[in-house]
């Protein structure tokens, strides 16, 4: 039976990203079932388009604008942000410490597929 790990630390799981020099910073930490736990740090822009599966970010650091379906609001470390499967989104004008955790589980096309 393989051990899952059942702590991940913010600090460590963003230094450990990939040397990307600009664009998209993402790594898998944690997988169970349909649930993957990443982190997830652009840099410069964020590529990322829509996602087959729901999904949760949990912002570790930075501060930015969050567009989703058209609609921006702005995000501050601590803050989590629900994304459904299939959603438009993306980060804008982000600090250079943005990071955040991202958590995608359930089935394609998501949970009111």
């Amino acid at each position: 039976m393989q051990t899952l790990p059942w702590l991940l630390s913010a600090s460590p799981a963003v230094t450990d990203l990939p040397d990307v020099p600009a664009g998209e910073r993402f790594q898998y930490l944690l997988q169970h079932g349909t649930m993957k736990v990443g982190v997830y740090a652009p840099r410069g822009h964020d590529p990322q388009g829509p996602h087959v599966r729901d999904e949760i970010y949990v912002i570790i650091s930075g501060t930015g604008t969050f567009v989703k379906n058209g609609e921006r609001r702005p995000f501050q470390p601590h803050d989590l942000l629900f994304v459904e499967a299939g959603a438009e989104h993306r980060f804008e004008d982000f600090s250079d410490d943005f990071a955040t955790w991202v958590l995608f589980w359930g089935p394609t096309g998501g949970e009111a597929a």
